[in-house]
């Protein structure tokens, strides 16, 4: 499934790993967390100018063709202001302007709105999240975007490819037989319809992945409980280890078509949104497209269990 090298730089260990699958790889220096990077979260701003906050929402954001916006719980969604994708749609999760701790049901209504928004995609769909300013988030207030694309990200292309020829080669899903391998090591954290893994190869700090037993968004909706009660989960493991920023994308292949492969969310932590502006990507992450990983994936998987 994975090759990992380890060598030493100067008196500290460092792993180089790759994944089979899709040939992305990552370097793992443990070391690099005693700089101590991660200070605490400055507070979220007061919603002032916030368009998503309940005394605005209705006024300024956008509605569906038919004049509507979806509800779902708490959530609204709407169609995206400034898309950059045919169908792009944002889901507002709560009414707090601030959320500390989210809870399933909240997330599993976004999710269900988003995916009644692009419902009938016929191409590939994304749910996303950037949680907090230092993980991109524009707006303070917590919200899910959803995309379709006619042509699939690098990463979903990655799977996409490599799910198909796993499954031609083995006659098994990539899935099936991650999970079958991951289950007795230090990198499984919990589930058994939707498992989430700390991902052996992270393309992000502490990045921790979830696999749906089907393929598409619309097969997808069934699971959402599951996957947002999991989520919530990682968010409180996220926030015990001092992390209160990240990014999430669920990745979805096109209904019918694109055998062997299982939807997945893969979610990273980020540097806390700080008076410094410090950040977790520079040179080998955005031009050398090999991330500098501090936490080994093991170490995510014991943390889970230690609860």
């Amino acid at each position: 499934m994975f090759v990992i090298e380890r060598v030493q730089g100067g008196d500290h260990p460092i792993e180089y790993r790759r994944e089979r699958l899709t040939g992305l790889s990552c370097t793992i220096s443990p070391a690099r967390l005693s700089r101590g990077l991660n200070h605490p979260p400055m507070p979220v701003a007061e919603p002032g100018d916030c368009p998503f906050c309940s005394d605005r929402i209705e006024r300024e954001t956008p509605t569906f063709p038919d004049g509507t916006r979806i509800r779902r719980g708490e959530s609204i969604t709407f169609p995206n202001l400034y898309p950059f994708a045919p169908r792009h749609t944002v889901a507002v999760i709560t009414r707090a302007h601030v959320c500390e701790r989210f809870e399933p049901a909240q997330l599993a209504d976004a999710f269900a709105g988003l995916a009644e928004s692009l419902r009938g995609a016929r191409e590939y769909a994304s749910i996303n999240w950037n949680y907090l300013h230092s993980a991109g988030a524009s707006l303070d207030h917590p919200h899910l975007q959803g995309l379709v694309t006619p042509h699939p990200s690098r990463l979903q292309a990655l799977h996409l490819s490599g799910s198909a020829r796993y499954l031609s080669r083995t006659g098994r899903s990539y899935r099936e037989a991650l999970c079958e391998h991951e289950r007795p090591t230090d990198r499984y954290l919990f589930g058994d319809e939707v498992p989430f893994l700390a991902s052996a190869v992270p393309i992000g700090e502490r990045e921790i992945r979830a696999f749906l037993p089907v393929g598409s968004l619309e097969e997808a909706e069934p699971y959402f409980e599951l996957l947002t009660s999991g989520l919530c989960r990682v968010l409180d493991l996220y926030r015990r280890l001092g992390s209160h920023a990240f990014n999430l994308a669920c990745f979805f292949g096109r209904p019918g078509r694109d055998r062997g492969f299982s939807a997945f969310c893969s979610i990273i932590s980020r540097i806390n949104p700080n008076a410094a502006s410090i950040s977790d990507s520079a040179f080998m992450e955005r031009l050398h497209q090999q991330p500098v990983i501090m936490t080994l994936p093991e170490e995510l998987g014991r943390c889970s269990r230690s609860e």
